[in-house]
């Protein structure tokens, strides 16, 4: 007989609502029962938490291949697994990029043995060099689901419709799904040379900076792609005041379009910067006050649909670069539920929408992740205590880095258990291996 594993004494909650339930799962990665009174061959405590499904990231970079000394897969997937995440979308910015069959296959079997399922975007241009498409048919056909120039919006107005035509005729590959296109939006000529938010913090540090309108016009433009080609596009980690307005104008008229939001973004401003620390160096830069406002309300009335992490570590000898010259990005794994728990004003059911089912459904992973917790469904799961607090430290994360913006900030609310298709992974926020 196959062992069964108890969670007992938590609070339930999925999309259906929230119940004090206990769950039985299976080791071959079925829940077998949800009620009151459960046992299984062995059990996790869940006592004061909240049993959830397993929360699902848009975007990170697991920098393999290429830059394993920053991050690995199996680094990734490790602190992924204790932020409480089942699911995670990897970013085609790796070195060389995933623009081809070859490489989103090695990246699909670096991930087989991993405590969370990574899943391979892949680049909409070859060598995310915004000249030519990839292959997405073959791509869509090895599982990939959603394409994107990470790192690089694509700048070519025609090339852009183009990408979207040609991902609108694929759903045929995939059961009539439809194929997302994730967009940066960064217009480089208005970007180019500015490494944080052009304002008041950029002009007292003489930092060159970077406007909001670098982002706001391909936002702008993408939104009238969508209503030209029908094809969803989905706004990765929308930083702006202006971003915000439009998406929710574009969703007031129906326009298949969605968006992300980092958690830095709903966190943090430029006036982080004033101490001239690479660690607060990011791309989209950390905007002001305003941004952050709108953003957080964004995401409280349903504009934006995710939290999404844009995990990207680097190592110490990059980040301790002068502000110009390091590169851009932050861990984010390991604090995204603790920092939406103590930043944002929602009920805990709207905070794991944003972390769980709604991403999950963007990514088509829905089947898989971030689905009710009922008899007979994947057991992915999360445990998570929104009242325990604890202090960030980037020297006690999985990752290979440490470029946490939040080192030795408290923050509220903690993942206390990760289950992926049944295996406990982490155990009282320890990684089982």
């Amino acid at each position: 007989m196959t062992a069964t594993l108890a969670i007992k004494g938590g609070t339930v909650i999925d999309q259906s609502g929230s119940r004090r339930a206990d769950v039985v799962v299976s080791a071959d990665g079925t829940i077998l029962a949800v009620g009151v009174g459960l046992d299984g061959d062995r059990s996790l405590d869940a006592t004061d938490c909240v049993v959830a499904p397993g929360f699902v990231d848009l975007h990170v970079h697991l920098r393999q291949p290429g830059k394993e000394e920053a991050e690995t897969i199996e680094t990734g997937a490790r602190g992924a697994a204790r932020g409480g995440f089942t699911s995670v979308l990897a970013m085609p910015n790796t070195t060389p990029a995933m623009d081809c069959a070859a490489v989103v296959r090695e990246v699909i079997d670096l991930a087989k043995d991993t405590i969370c399922d990574v899943r391979p975007s892949a680049a909409i241009t070859v060598g995310r060099e915004g000249e030519r498409l990839t292959p997405m048919a073959e791509l869509v056909r090895l599982g990939v689901r959603v394409f994107t120039d990470d790192g690089t919006g694509i700048q070519d107005d025609k090339l852009m419709r183009t990408a979207l035509d040609y991902a609108g005729s694929l759903a045929h590959l995939c059961g009539g799904r439809a194929i997302v296109l994730a967009q940066h939006c960064e217009v480089s000529a208005l970007s180019e040379g500015g490494f944080m938010h052009e304002g008041e913090w950029s002009s007292r540090l003489g930092i060159p900076g970077q406007p909001a309108e670098a982002e706001e016009l391909m936002v702008m433009r993408d939104i009238a792609l969508a209503r030209l080609t029908g094809t969803r596009v989905h706004f990765q980690h929308l930083s702006t005041a202006g971003s915000v307005g439009m998406v929710r104008v574009a969703k007031a008229a129906g326009l298949p379009v969605t968006a992300e939001a980092a958690t830095h973004h709903f966190c943090l401003t430029d006036a982080c910067c004033a101490d001239y620390d690479p660690v607060f160096k990011v791309h989209p830069p950390l905007r002001t006050d305003v941004d952050v406002a709108a953003v957080r309300q964004g995401l409280i009335d349903g504009t934006i649909d995710a939290i999404a992490t844009d995990h990207a570590p680097h190592t110490p000898q990059d980040k301790e670069r002068t502000f110009a010259d390091a590169p851009p990005g932050m861990l984010g794994l390991e604090t995204a539920f603790a920092l939406a728990n103590t930043h944002l004003d929602l009920p805990i059911e709207d905070l794991l929408a944003l972390l769980s089912w709604r991403p999950a459904a963007i990514a088509g992973l829905e089947s898989d992740h971030g689905g009710p917790i009922v008899e007979g469904a994947p057991a992915n799961l999360a445990v998570v205590d929104p009242a325990t607090t604890w202090t960030v430290s980037g020297a006690a994360m999985a990752s290979r880095s440490t470029n946490t913006p939040y080192e030795g900030m408290t923050v509220r609310g903690r993942v206390r258990h990760t289950i992926l298709r049944g295996d406990p992974v982490v155990i009282d926020g320890e990684a089982q291996r």
